[in-house]
């Protein structure tokens, strides 16, 4: 599975629509650090990373639901985790409403809400666009 950063910003947002995944806050900046998988024209998932010293929030991971299983996400995460590490953060955390489960097999874990540091809060993904409801969650990166 290729995997390759800044994907075409039309590609991120046809992905991200698709999964109902909020893109309203995606910036040029954003971009900077999002990954696809599968080919430049046609990717099959993309995924970006917010960084913010020792922690950053994954947000956006969307795999075009006829390319689930594949390991499209199993490889993005892997890819925004070392990026992530290699520029300073050494935890990544997430918001899902959907996908707990998946990363919770990539070594994720609940935690409270209340358990975000002020940077984290401070996104529009935690404080506007994702639902209360959401599964917070961390991964230390050692």
């Amino acid at each position: 599975m290729q995997i390759f950063r800044h994907p075409p910003e039309s590609q991120v947002r046809r992905l991200l629509a698709a999964a109902q995944l909020p893109l309203d806050d995606l910036t040029p900046r954003h971009l900077e650090h999002f990954f696809a998988c599968g080919s430049a024209q046609a990717p099959l998932g993309v995924g970006g990373v917010e960084l913010f010293e020792a922690d950053a929030l994954l947000r956006s991971l969307a795999i075009d639901e006829h390319a689930r299983g594949q390991g499209c996400g199993r490889a993005l995460v892997a890819a925004l985790e070392r990026h992530a590490h290699e520029r300073g953060a050494r935890r990544v955390y997430l918001l899902t409403t959907t996908a707990a489960r998946f990363f919770e097999g990539l070594g994720y874990r609940v935690i409270a809400r209340e358990e975000a540091p002020a940077r984290i809060r401070a996104t529009p993904e935690y404080s506007e666009l994702c639902p209360s409801s959401a599964a917070f969650m961390v991964k230390d990166l050692g």
